[in-house]
């Protein structure tokens, strides 16, 4: 007898094919339903019981009524068109982009407040979505930083992006209710946390994974403090743009000298 398939969400730029493929090599006889949901789709989703779990972007709203494990963090990348100053450069700083006008879509999955606050200056309206921005940013009317697989995901052939390397990063992970979970969450937390086919199913319970989420959100925030730190030092010894490095010669241009040298 086929068993209920187990419904898992997952939001925009979060790749889910790696694990849906162990999942499906390891128990054909229990189905997977994936869902791609918006970031207010998915919330709603698991409080009504819609889907089981979700790969979606942490913190979680709530941590009384939701386990999360860290599966990984990605980076954040500035969106700008093809001849922007900064596609001069490998990569920026959040002070190569005080001088722009600065996209915060409604849905923007980064948490700024771990940050100085979103570089630039505000745009009058906040778009609805992140492919709102996008499209925004080919109109010219401003950049947007996002995290790099939304980057790829509303790609275009007019616009290109550069990682902001002391930006906010989003963090992904598997996201379950603390009561009522499904039967098979154990067998789900074992495919995104690498166990063989061979490991016992009660190897990790819902309460150990959480305490581990903890730990390492925990040693993200140190992590985080410590690159604000070196990115404060970083613009008070240089003080420039990335315009200003285009100008001069240096940084953006020159290679041999600037951030790749480094």
């Amino acid at each position: 007898m086929t068993e209920e398939s187990f419904r898992l969400g997952y939001l925009p730029g979060v790749t889910p094919a790696k694990w849906a493929g162990i999942w499906r090599d390891r128990w054909a006889d229990r189905p997977l339903d994936l869902r791609m949901l918006t970031r207010a789709e998915g919330w709603h989703a698991l409080a009504t019981a819609q889907v089981d779990a979700l790969l979606g972007r942490l913190p979680v709203p709530d941590p009384r009524f939701w386990h999360a494990i860290v599966l990984y963090e990605e980076r954040s990348v500035v969106v700008v068109p093809q001849d922007h100053v900064v596609t001069a450069a490998d990569s920026v700083v959040l002070a190569d982009l005080a001088q722009e006008t600065l996209l915060a879509p409604l849905d923007d999955p980064l948490d700024w407040t771990r940050a100085e606050g979103r570089p630039g200056e505000p745009a009058r309206e906040r778009p609805a979505t992140t492919g709102d921005a996008v499209e925004l940013v080919a109109a010219g009317a401003g950049l947007v930083v996002v995290p790099q697989s939304l980057a790829r995901l509303h790609h275009r052939k007019d616009l290109t992006y550069r990682e902001v390397t002391d930006a906010p990063r989003s963090t992904v992970g598997l996201i379950w209710p603390r009561v009522k979970a499904h039967d098979r969450i154990e067998d789900m937390i074992g495919v995104v946390r690498g166990r063989t086919a061979n490991s016992t199913r009660g190897g990790v319970t819902p309460q150990a994974a959480q305490r581990e989420g903890e730990a390492q959100r925990e040693a993200k925030a140190k992590r985080d403090a410590r690159t604000q730190h070196g990115a404060g030092k970083d613009r008070a010894g240089h003080g420039r743009t990335a315009g200003g490095r285009k100008a001069g010669g240096q940084g953006a241009t020159g290679k041999g000298q600037g951030r790749r040298g480094r």
